[in-house]
């Protein structure tokens, strides 16, 4: 049923008014709608309806599973099932999801839409690498079935194409054995980011997942210091018995005021949580939510960067053919004395097939920016070093890019134009995004 007007809210804070359409039958409320969404964590304005535009359909009522194969792995189900739901009725079987993002909030469909990728880039690509088929309720009111023999450009579209070639009713895709459900984990501290970016490497050979936290302040020979973490899922000897308890969240029960963070208190908290760590690696068993999804420990933690919200800046440079990109990346956050307690780094893999999809070999870099002052500035500041350095943005974290960044640092748009525009010449199907960077009109 139809819900009242109402702000829909991204997770950076950025609003839009829409009706918001609730059902079981997906099929049914996506008839009129102009985007479907989920959980809505998409930072920026992804999930959100352009201006005037309404309804939108909200796929969570529609989780069922359709079925699934205890001999390849493959679970089929509507868009609506979340990541976490999947991990909760699979990973105590000995399954679990194939690319695990920095929360479990987040739909099947939207996973697919986002092309999302984790801490296992560099061994397992991102979601789409798995995906096997999807049903998708395409502008013109047909719901056809796309993979990679049917439809097979219409399916590329729709891996990281943030929701534009059509509703995504049901998702197929092949989950991953995992000996338990527990995960041994090896951390350690470094010193500075020649140092981190030589280390996360050398992870790669051995580690199925990897991923760092850089302190995004410091400067000089601490620039780019902090904790790499790796992991991988413990063996049934290694391993706890019984099953993981699911754990106990706190919140962040109001918005707190927007001087919170700043860059006083935000150099002590990057200076404590560095220290905090011992200065030999630390080994141990964690709890796969605990790796895998630190942040969602803390419920409503986006509320600490107060009304105005937040962005995320998250790039990937290709350090191997731009040595330095990395360097003078940090250089120019911290020349900015920019106030961000969260600054992580991942080792990316092989491009995905996805037209969109975030992903390319090299460094990646994502860092929280309060939607503060010129932000604007600052953003534009780093598009044009991640063009000149050959890199790219991912879209789902984006709030503020201009469209001729997007544009130049993106040679597989017009490919992507042109399947849209294919199956949606009139772009029925568009966001608050679309319209900012791709030029939708109203």
């Amino acid at each position: 049923m139809p819900k009242p007007n109402r702000n829909v809210i991204s997770w950076g804070g950025t609003t839009a008014q829409a009706l918001e359409l609730q059902s079981e039958d997906l099929a049914s409320i996506t008839k009129t709608a102009a985007l479907t969404r989920g959980f809505g964590r998409s930072y920026g304005d992804s999930s959100l309806p352009a201006a005037g535009d309404s309804p939108v359909a909200s796929c969570l009522l529609a989780d069922r599973i359709l079925g699934f194969d205890e001999t390849t792995g493959t679970l089929s189900a509507e868009s609506g099932l979340s990541i976490g739901e999947i991990q909760r009725l699979y990973l105590t079987r000995g399954w679990t999801f194939p690319v695990l993002p920095g929360t479990q909030f987040v739909t099947l469909g939207g996973a697919v839409a986002s092309d999302v990728h984790g801490k296992n880039h560099h061994v397992s690509g991102s979601i789409g690498q798995h995906v096997t088929k999807l049903k998708i309720h395409l502008a013109d009111g047909r719901i056809v079935d796309c993979s990679r023999q049917d439809n097979a450009t219409l399916f590329r579209a729709t891996l990281g194409g943030m929701g534009l070639t059509g509703h995504i009713l049901e998702v197929s895709v092949r989950l991953q054995r995992a000996p338990s459900p527990w995960i041994w984990s090896e951390s350690e501290r470094i010193a500075g980011l020649d140092d981190f970016i030589d280390a996360l490497r050398a992870a790669a050979d051995d580690w199925p997942f990897t991923v760092g936290w850089l302190d995004a302040i410091s400067q000089g020979r601490s620039l780019g210091r902090g904790i790499l973490i790796k992991g991988r899922w413990a063996e049934r000897d290694e391993a706890p018995q019984g099953a993981p308890k699911p754990l106990r969240r706190l919140t962040v029960p109001i918005q707190l005021p927007g001087w919170t963070l700043n860059r006083l208190s935000v150099r002590l908290f990057n200076e404590l949580y560095f220290r905090k760590h011992p200065g030999k690696p630390k080994r141990s068993i964690v709890h796969p939510e605990t790796f895998f999804h630190p942040l969602d420990a803390i419920l409503h933690w986006n509320r600490i960067y107060g009304r105005r919200g937040f962005t995320q800046h998250q790039c990937v440079l290709p350090e191997k053919d731009r040595p330095g990109a990395t360097q003078r990346y940090l250089e120019a956050l911290t020349r900015r004395g920019l106030a961000s307690f969260l600054c992580v780094i991942k080792d990316c893999g092989a491009e995905g097939e996805g037209m969109l999809s975030f992903p390319r070999p090299g460094i990646s870099i994502a860092v929280d920016l309060p939607m503060r002052g010129d932000i604007q500035q600052v953003v534009d500041e780093l598009n044009e070093l991640v063009l000149a350095e050959g890199g790219r943005i991912y879209l789902t974290k984006d709030t503020v890019t201009r469209p001729e960044h997007f544009r130049a640092m993106e040679p597989r748009l017009e490919a992507f134009l042109a399947e849209r525009m294919r199956w949606d010449p009139q772009r029925r199907i568009r966001s608050a995004q679309s319209v900012r960077l791709l030029g939708d009109t109203l």
